[in-house]
């Protein structure tokens, strides 16, 4: 069995468009979405319909939850004062530029999805199986994976939501994140998407980069009323760096 997953998207429909191009092109059996389809860039309604349209199947990422029920914040766990900030102001933005219609049916998202391929049980989530905004970043502690482990009751849990890809297995559970589709953390602006096989062999894993017009959509996001440090971010690939005592803008 060849699954894609993807997510992240954040509201970029050109790097959805090229990762969808390329599952055709390398051939997949299904393909799910893992959360965060809205937030950051000018396409919430146009990312959403695209998937809609698709019929791909996703869990809820955080800012789909805050999006979908109109909360106060994104439960983006920002720390910095200057990007919760931004945060807010790209998080209203987003509220206020989604239609009613597809508001909605980001409130129809499941936290989880379950699945069986080859013999191997999967569950799919955001964050991580205990939160949906759970950072579970690939140097966190063996002990917490295993934890998790032990109540997912689950062969492979795949998620997103720290924008960072890995493939990492702790004791009998593989788990892989599948980085960002839309806006990627890990210093590489390409999108980002994972292939996962099944088979007599066991599982393989292969991350996908796909180049697509960056710039472009860069652009697009400061022709928006969005904040432009969310295009720069876009442009280099890399998450929120505050502005250095003394730097010259």
């Amino acid at each position: 069995m060849r699954v894609a997953f993807f997510s992240d998207l954040h509201a970029n429909l050109p790097a959805l468009e090229a990762v969808l191009a390329d599952i055709t092109r390398v051939g997949v059996d299904a393909r799910y979405a893992l959360g965060d389809l809205v937030g950051y860039a000018p396409w919430p309604n146009e990312v959403i319909e695209r998937l809609r349209a698709e019929a791909i199947p996703g869990v809820m990422g955080n800012y789909d939850d805050g999006t979908g029920f109109g909360r106060d914040e994104c439960g983006c766990a920002y720390t910095n004062p200057a990007e919760v900030a931004l945060g807010d102001e790209g998080f209203a933005w987003t509220k206020s530029h989604t239609s009613d219609d597809n508001t909605a049916w980001l409130r129809t998202l499941a936290p989880e999805i379950r699945f069986e391929g080859d013999g191997f049980r999967f569950l799919l989530v955001h964050g991580s199986p205990r939160r949906m905004n759970e950072y579970l970043y690939e140097d966190k502690p063996d002990a917490t994976f295993a934890r998790i482990a032990a109540a997912a009751n689950a062969d492979v849990i795949v998620c997103g939501h720290t924008h960072r890809p890995y493939d990492k297995t702790v004791g009998s559970t593989r788990f892989i994140n599948d980085g960002s589709a839309g806006k990627p953390k890990d210093g590489d602006p390409r999108a980002g998407w994972v292939l996962v096989e099944t088979g007599r062999q066991g599982i393989s894993v292969e991350f996908k980069r796909v180049v697509y017009d960056v710039v472009a959509a860069a652009d697009a996001i400061e022709a928006s009323e969005l904040p432009d440090e969310f295009a720069a971010q876009l442009r280099e690939g890399r998450g929120y760096a505050p502005r250095v005592l003394g730097e010259v803008a």
